[in-house]
């Protein structure tokens, strides 16, 4: 997994932004893909250029040789791949560890300034920054509230709860299609969350690589939307396994649509049965007093 999902790709590939930063990075993101495409090019060219001549003179003076020079280079492509397979699962296993020990360093951060952590996830569109925004203008500052956003490129979303009215800083993870611990340490640095506050931290697009990913959040939240088809649970059960609750979003869509509610509730209680569901309609605005009073109960818990 690590080997394609962006797990190792350099630090510096992550870049945490406040919105009104886009500029400095762009010219800088721009520099440095341009150098590096421009000595790749270089390079393969001149090598497709040597193993063309090397082939031509090789096969015409050696057929026979050739023949059983194939036979050893399929062997040993053979156990390369078995390498791999093996430096995969070490990779990961040590991404994982390292994940894990930052995660219980926020986790104990966040407990010492009183502060509620949630991990928002979703597959892309199922309306984590609308709710965000709706969040925080119908909290209206009654409950402070903090974000970080995910995503692999730009800073849309930030600029979005930017205009809400709540302080956020954008994580742009490039080739990765999740956010981990080490990006939340650095992300909440760089925001510095009050005191006795609501960290929202909202996830790449993605119902598989951020299941395996602990932030240090008290709670995950997974929101699912009614345009998705009931079977999610089903389809990506780590998402919903590891979630303690289950935002059903775009409710008011069900009278236009062939969607089981109670069908979807069911399949995601065969993966958690102790999954809480609530169900919402950012747009109309139906179920937020729902989400609102776990938000706040969620808080008070958090005090006691």
């Amino acid at each position: 997994m690590c080997d394609t999902c962006g797990c190792t790709q350099p630090d510096d590939a992550v870049t945490i932004r406040k919105a009104g930063e886009e500029h400095h990075h762009h010219d800088h993101a721009h520099d440095h893909a341009h150098a590096h495409d421009h000595d790749h090019a270089h390079d393969h060219a001149h090598a497709h250029d040597h193993a063309h001549a090397h082939d031509h003179d090789h096969a015409h003076d050696h057929a026979h040789d050739h023949a059983h020079a194939h036979d050893h280079a399929h062997a040993h492509d053979h156990a390369h791949a078995h390498d791999h397979e093996g430096r995969s699962i070490a990779v990961e296993t040590d991404i994982l560890q390292k994940n894990n020990l930052l995660a219980e360093r926020n986790r104990g951060y966040f407990l010492a300034k009183n502060i509620l952590a949630l991990n928002l996830v979703s597959s892309p569109g199922a309306g984590k920054t609308s709710l965000l925004e709706r969040t925080i203008r119908e909290l209206g500052g009654a409950l402070p509230v903090a974000v970080i956003e995910g995503d692999q490129q730009t800073m849309n979303d930030a600029n979005r709860i930017r205009e809400a009215g709540a302080p956020v800083v954008q994580v742009n993870t490039g080739n990765g299609c999740h956010l981990d611990s080490d990006m939340v340490l650095r992300a909440v640095r760089e925001l510095q969350p009050e005191e006795n506050s609501v960290l929202m931290i909202e996830n790449v697009g993605n119902l598989v690589c951020p299941s395996l990913f602990d932030l240090g959040e008290a709670r995950r939240v997974v929101i699912m939307s009614v345009t998705e088809g009931e079977d999610k649970p089903l389809k990506y059960p780590n998402m919903f396994r590891s979630s303690q609750v289950c935002v059903i979003n775009k409710i008011d869509l069900l009278p236009h649509l062939d969607y089981d509610l109670e069908k979807a509730k069911e399949y995601a209680l065969q993966v958690n049965h102790h999954l809480r569901f609530i169900e919402v309609s950012v747009k109309s605005g139906e179920g937020m007093d729902a989400w609102l009073t776990w938000l706040r109960d969620e808080v008070a818990a958090a005090k006691a």
